[in-house]
């Protein structure tokens, strides 16, 4: 056909010569791109990749990263700190008992100031030991305020080395052998007190009655017995 064609048209054989060069000219240029591009994807196929940045870590045993480590987002870590967040209580330290257990009958009234004056007559009866003895004891134990009811002219008068017994006479009145407590008492009820003699106890509308004496603070435990103040000293029936 392409002899035909050139035959009855002279002219346009070199124009399709040129047009058929100029098309294969491109075909091979296309290819030679195309071959061009498949070497350069085979290239970056077989190409290594990039060796990764290693993660920081944090060791065992809670050793911290130290302080400007990157982190993989671009970061960096920060130390934690070491101060108590706001807020937190500290803890509180309790604060020690009083060490007022273990005390004797005659120790707990020579500490307190209310029974300064029954201390002073304990000691010119010589009673003090007996008081710190093992017991136990119920000690029914007039305030300086009950004493102070007795006229002075009298108290000065047992308190002499001559009237010796006759003090220790009153004063064991106010002591019952064996532990009473408040708990323990009856509505009413006689006890019998080291003196020999017998005393009246009596509960009445919360209150405590000794003979005549009220009882103004009960219960205050010793080593050997327990004590109960009273506001009136009470004296033994004569003989």
């Amino acid at each position: 056909m392409f002899i035909l064609l050139t035959k009855f048209f002279p002219m346009s054989r070199s124009i399709f010569q040129k047009s058929i060069a100029a098309t294969l000219g491109v075909a091979i240029a296309s290819a030679g791109l195309f071959v061009s591009t498949s070497s350069n994807a085979n290239l970056l196929a077989q190409a290594p990749a990039p060796a990764a940045s290693p993660m920081p870590t944090v060791p065992s045993g809670g050793t911290t990263v130290p302080s400007g480590t990157m982190t993989p987002s671009g970061g960096t870590m920060t130390q934690p700190s070491t101060t108590p967040p706001t807020g937190v209580a500290k803890p509180v330290k309790k604060p020690a008992k009083a060490a007022t257990a273990g005390k004797t009958i005659a120790e707990l009234a020579v500490s307190s100031k209310s029974l300064s004056t029954l201390v002073a007559a304990l000691k010119a009866a010589d009673l003090v030991e007996t008081l710190s003895g093992e017991g136990p004891f119920t000690v029914f134990a007039p305030t300086n305020a009950a004493f102070a009811k007795i006229p002075k002219a009298t108290l000065a008068d047992l308190l002499k080395p001559e009237n010796k017994e006759k003090l220790k006479k009153i004063l064991t009145y106010h002591v019952v052998p064996g532990k009473i407590t408040s708990k323990m008492l009856k509505p009413t009820q006689q006890v019998e007190t080291v003196e020999g003699g017998k005393v009246t106890v009596k509960v009445r509308k919360g209150k405590v009655m000794v003979n005549n004496a009220t009882v103004l603070k009960a219960d205050v435990a010793a080593s050997n017995g327990v004590v109960h103040s009273i506001d009136t000293v009470i004296m033994p029936p004569a003989n």
